[in-house]
């Protein structure tokens, strides 16, 4: 079972592999950047009905293609190719997570790339090349930032304690319905300050720098999330499944600030909101 709780690990265990992870990321960006809003780019329709474009497979190939030269007893997870080896050490790739902005040409989409140990993610780097960001982390090493204008800068959630004073991503209305939450829904946007819902990865993103209090998604795979939850954790804040868990297969996310994640779990969970 993967999990997202705290490991244990000391900061000099993760040197190279994060170094590696970023080094990843670089390679990953020329791949997808190459392709983006190209009038000719090829979208095909795979069988659970989601779309994948030529830029999705190679780039997954490209990261793929170093890691089983730098690490090749080391196994793999990847959304468009599934799962290589079984190990206790593994990658965990989404090539493009944001599919439907990159094929309309809007620039918020990202490359997810994390490494687990016994199910528990260690590294997580997030890269968003079309808007010059990246944030990175690995455990005991803090979360990290690049800017567009290539500043690096350590980041840190905020420290809002008021649910009534706090913004939040909530995705969107349908993952919510799909699982017969609308009506909670409801209540948390009106016990918030602000709410809306960004998407994917950069919501997290911008938890991690302080910039909202929550975000919560329904239907995440483990690729969605395996690279958000040591960023978000190294930062100051939280992330749990929906249902409290530490597991990244319940599909399911939670992410808070820290200082208020209790309060929001009881808000959610009361049982007058369903």
């Amino acid at each position: 079972m993967s999990r997202i709780e705290e490991p244990a690990a000391t900061p000099a265990d993760l040197t190279d592999d994060l170094a590696l992870a970023l080094r990843l990321a670089d390679a990953a960006d020329a791949v997808a950047m190459e392709r983006f809003d190209a009038a000719d780019l090829r979208i095909d329709t795979k069988p659970d009905r989601t779309h994948v474009t030529e830029a999705d497979l190679a780039t997954e190939r490209a990261i793929r293609q170093i890691l089983d030269a730098e690490r090749p007893a080391d196994s793999i997870l990847g959304e468009e190719y599934g799962t290589s080896g079984d190990t206790a050490r593994r990658w965990v790739i989404d090539p493009i997570d944001g599919t439907h902005n990159y094929m309309r040409g809007i620039p918020v989409w990202a490359t997810l790339i994390a490494l687990t140990v016994d199910g528990v993610p260690q590294v997580g780097v997030v890269s968003q090349p079309a808007i010059g960001r990246r944030w990175w982390a690995a455990v005991g090493h803090g979360a990290w930032t690049t800017t567009a204008s290539g500043d690096t800068r350590r980041i840190h959630v905020s420290r809002i304690d008021e649910v009534a004073a706090s913004s939040i991503s909530f995705q969107s209305i349908e993952q919510w319905d799909d699982v017969d939450l609308v009506p909670t829904l409801e209540k948390l946007s009106r016990a918030v300050w602000r709410d809306r819902a960004y998407g994917d990865a950069l919501p997290y993103m911008w938890l991690a720098e302080g910039r909202l209090e929550l975000v919560a998604e329904f239907g995440v795979k483990e690729y969605d999330i395996a690279a958000i939850a040591p960023i978000v954790r190294e930062a100051g804040g939280r992330f749990t499944a929906f249902d409290g868990s530490d597991r990244l297969d319940a599909e399911s996310s939670l992410a808070t600030n820290g200082t208020l994640h209790d309060a929001f779990f009881r808000l959610l969970h009361e049982e007058d909101s369903r």
